[in-house]
């Protein structure tokens, strides 16, 4: 499996290609940092974060909430998108303002002018956590890009082929790094390996991941 250590300890605002649509923006996040943990956290006041189950009976490693005018969610009945969040029947929180900005200037970043999400997904790991290989393929609109902020604990970021099968990627992530992938690169297989405990001096042991789509 091909590793990409040399991106640990790379300067803030650093780029790396990781296909020919698809990027790594080092530190990009650092910046917004301080108003991105309370908005999160108002999220969470109103969509708590949750283990879902998924439709062959797994109960994720990862806990999750959503906001947006849509969000992720996953049962027995299948994966798929929801403007009610499940457990509240309300829905899903506003998506806070320096989050879409955040999104909209990472994604401009990396080639990608005009992106507008409507759904963020809000991925909470702690050691041992994982998620495992998959595509992205419940959005209607696959021709936006995806946009993943990682926080807190550093990760292993999977990043494979168009087929399960295909060579993958390790990509260390960092505390205020972004990923942004789309184009040709769109339905790539990607996960995270499970996460080894490291506690980060901001936020512990959890590593938070946003990760923004145009799902509708």
């Amino acid at each position: 499996m091909p590793s990409l250590d040399l991106f640990e300890g790379t300067a803030q605002n650093e780029r790396q290609r990781l296909g020919p649509a698809a990027m790594v923006l080092r530190g990009f996040a650092l910046p917004c940092v301080r108003e991105l943990l309370p908005a999160i956290d108002a999220i969470e006041a109103i969509s708590p974060f949750r283990h879902m189950v998924t439709p062959g009976g797994f109960t994720m490693s990862v806990a999750l909430t959503n906001c947006g005018a849509l969000g992720w969610t996953t049962d027995r009945r299948g994966y798929r998108y929801s403007a009610v969040d499940p457990d509240t029947g309300a829905p899903w929180p506003a998506m806070p303002a320096v989050l879409a900005r955040l999104a909209t200037q990472a994604a401009a970043a990396a080639g990608f002018d005009g992106f507008e999400p409507d759904a963020c997904l809000v991925n909470r790991y702690r050691p041992g956590s994982r998620l495992s290989l998959h595509q992205d393929r419940n959005e209607r609109d696959d021709t936006a890009p995806i946009v993943s902020v990682s926080l807190g604990m550093s990760a292993t970021f999977l990043f494979g082929g168009q087929a399960r099968t295909d060579p993958v990627l390790k990509v260390p992530l960092h505390h205020g790094d972004v990923v942004v992938w789309g184009g040709a690169d769109r339905l790539r297989y990607h996960g995270v390996m499970p996460l080894k405990e490291a506690r980060h001096a901001l936020l512990g042991s959890q590593r938070l991941n946003l990760t923004f789509r145009k799902a509708g």
